[in-house]
């Protein structure tokens, strides 16, 4: 039978293993995901059922990482270690750029690498990502693009430079403004193909 001393004894020690448990958990990460976000309202009146194959994109190392990255001074950032990217970019975007592409083309033949492997698609799109960064109250996207035909004639390059604000709404609202700027970046790849395809 233990004593009254034992009893605070055991119940301290118990309390502390409680605390030193709870101190050693890891911080709870959480994921995230680009989302498409375009409406079939860029390109109107072109022939639609175009195929479309979106190229491997290319991206800076400073954010090809699992982690956010937050621009914090011209030259600090700081990579969030609880805060990341449920799949990486280079496989997010290309997705993403598809599947605004097959709502702004009104075509169910948009894929992206590696689904498109070994599929001569009437078009293939090529995106180099110069930057992709958050800073103060904003994030900015910018991005070279280059769309070809299938037999490689080049058909338009461009340039798109898009900064979205996101408010004070954390890093759930930051994900929804990278979203936006690259649903822009869509919509200009895609009017470029049917300025294209008017012509033809």
């Amino acid at each position: 039978m233990m004593t009254g001393r034992k009893i605070t004894f055991v119940a301290i020690f118990c309390s502390l293993v409680g605390a030193i448990s709870a101190c050693s958990r890891s911080p709870r990460v959480n994921f995230y995901t680009l989302t498409a976000d375009a409406s079939p309202v860029a390109v109107s009146q072109i022939r639609s059922g175009y195929s479309v194959s979106v190229d491997p994109v290319s991206l800076p190392e400073l954010v090809d990482r699992s982690q956010l990255v937050i621009r914090a001074e011209s030259n600090q950032v700081d990579i969030l270690e609880t805060e990341r990217w449920a799949e990486p970019l280079k496989s997010q975007i290309p997705r993403l750029l598809a599947d605004n592409l097959g709502k702004l083309l009104a075509s169910d033949r948009v894929s992206a690498y590696p689904q498109s492997i070994g599929s001569e698609a009437d078009y293939r799109i090529v995106v180099d990502i110069r930057s992709f960064e958050a800073a103060g109250d904003r994030v900015s996207v910018d991005a070279f693009w280059a769309v070809r035909r299938s037999g490689g004639a080049l058909v338009k390059t461009g340039r798109s430079v898009i900064r979205e604000p996101v408010g004070t709404g954390g890093t759930d609202s930051l994900v929804k403004g990278y979203s936006r700027a690259l649903s822009a970046i869509s919509n200009e790849i895609a009017a470029a193909i049917g300025d294209e395809a008017r012509r033809n």
